[in-house]
This record gives structure tokens, C-alpha cells and sequence, in this order.
């Protein structure tokens, strides 16, 4: 039997809730078989990140050959992208590579306000990678950076969904988990495909213990196209399965807590 095939790309979470550890969770549960691509290593608890190690872009470059040369993959997920020469290097192996389904998670900031991508780095995602990905999965705060605007409402969510899919990328995919001022019951995310949009909502579920949902969200996704399933159909699914897991989350420290997609298991 050949699985589907996921290729994560990204940092490496000490505390087990977000990055590859995150993604390969999300990559099981939903059926498909999950490689990975470590481009950092964070020491980190549930409490925050308190150190990054980069990977150098030389041994970056020869885990995306290895993987790919072996293995292969229907599907690429980007997240923790720390440096431009990690990026260029991410680019030119998909270039190399004529990989055409990448699902890029724009990981920026943690959830205790670290900063995981230089300034410069940004630069090089919205220029040189976002042409290349069929899917970007921003939430509020990362889209207004790569849009360039503030985003207080969804038609503000969608305004920003266009600017960004300006910079090639296919589909633009915004969560309103972070919208400011929401004092509605459900939250909406976007889907933009340049011709129109799509609308999905969900239950607003008023919990701290959140670590690891962008990560969850872009796996699930990707895990979804991997399979065959569209964008609207796999965004609808990732939401579906994130919504679950914060429900199921747990707490395994003295901090925040992470979602957990393996329901009742724990």
C-alpha cells in the first residue's frame, strides 16, 4: 500500500505542541504519512520560547534531497521558516523538484510573543516563496503583516486575502481566531481563490490552551489535498478537526496547554 504523503518542513517544538511535532499528529490522524524537514531546533515549554538554533541552509538542503529523492511527497507544508537562506534554499528545492502543492503556514511569531522570522526573512517568504504555494494559511496578525493593513472586521479579511494573493500564491486562506473586537459567538475564516470567496465558521471556543492550532490547521489542510479532497473541502475539514482539538486540549506543563487531535485518548 502507498500512503498519501505530507513533506513538513519547519522548527522543531521541545514542549510537543506546535511545529513538526504538531504537524506529524495532524498528518497521521488525518491518513497520510508524514515526513519532516527540521530547519530550527527551539528550546521552548509550555511557557514560552526561550532560545532558536537555526539549522544551517547546507544540512536543510540535504534533508529536502534525501526525503525527496527517496521518498517523495504529494503535498509540502512550509512552517518555521527562521532565516532568507533557509527560505532561498526551501525555494530552490521546490523549483528543483517541480513540487506544485505547497501549503505555506506563515509561522512569525509564537504564542508568547517570540519573534521566529527576521525581518528580512519576511521580505523573502512574500517574494519568493508565496509565488510558488498553492495555499497560504495566515491568521490575523501574520496576515496584516504580509497584507500590509490592519484587519478589524472580515470585510477587512477579505480585503486582505486580495492583497496578498497579489503576490501569487493561488489560495488565500485568513483565520479569524484573532480578530480584534469579536464579540460574536463564531468565528469565520476566509478562503480566497481570486474569483471569490468562501466562508467557513465555527463555535467560538473561549480557551487559553490553543498552542499548536496554526500548525494543526496548515497539516490538516495540506493532509486534505494530499488525499484529493479541493481547497474548500480541506479548509473545511482543517477547521472542523482544530475545532475538536481544542475542545480535547491538554496541559501537559505549568503554562499554556496544546490542542490535541487524538480526542480522548488523553
Amino acid at each position: 500500500m502507498k500512503p498519501f504523503k505530507v513533506l513538513c518542513i519547519g522548527g522543531s517544538d521541545s514542549s510537543g505542541g506546535a511545529g513538526i511535532q504538531a504537524d506529524v499528529k495532524a498528518v497521521s490522524v488525518c491518513g497520510c504519512w508524514g515526513t519532516s524537514v527540521i530547519t530550527a531546533v527551539t528550546a521552548q515549554d509550555t511557557r514560552g520560547v526561550s532560545g532558536i538554533y537555526p539549522v544551517a541552509p547546507a544540512f536543510v538542503s540535504k534533508q529536502l534531497d534525501t526525503v525527496l529523492r527517496d521518498i517523495g511527497t504529494d503535498v509540502v507544508k512550509t512552517g518555521m521558516l527562521p532565516t532568507d537562506e533557509i527560505i532561498l534554499t526551501v525555494v530552490n528545492k521546490i523549483k528543483k523538484y517541480d513540487l506544485k502543492k505547497i501549503v505555506v503556514d506563515p509561522v512569525m511569531i509564537a504564542k508568547g510573543g517570540k519573534h521566529l522570522m527576521t525581518g528580512k526573512a519576511r521580505q523573502t517568504l512574500l517574494q519568493k516563496l508565496l509565488p510558488l504555494a498553492f495555499v497560504v494559511t495566515p491568521n490575523i496578525p501574520e496576515a496584516e503583516i504580509l497584507s500590509k493593513m490592519k484587519i478589524k472586521t472580515i470585510p477587512d479579511m477579505k480585503d486582505a486575502a486580495a492583497k496578498i494573493r497579489e503576490s501569487g500564491v493561488e489560495h488565500v486562506v485568513i483565520k479569524g481566531g484573532h480578530l480584534p473586537g469579536n464579540k460574536n459567538t463564531d468565528v469565520t475564516d476566509i478562503l480566497y481563490n481570486g474569483t471569490g470567496y468562501c466562508e467557513f465558521s465555527s463555535e467560538k471556543i473561549n480557551a487559553r490552551n490553543t498552542h499548536g492550532t496554526g500548525c494543526t490547521y496548515a497539516s490538516a489542510l495540506a493532509s486534505g489535498i494530499a488525499r484529493g479532497k479541493s481547497v474548500t473541502d480541506a479548509a473545511l475539514q482543517a477547521k472542523i478537526i482544530v475545532a475538536a482539538a481544542i475542545k480535547d486540549a491538554v496541559i501537559p506543563g505549568k503554562g499554556y496547554g496544546s490542542v490535541n487531535v487524538f480526542g480522548e485518548i488523553f
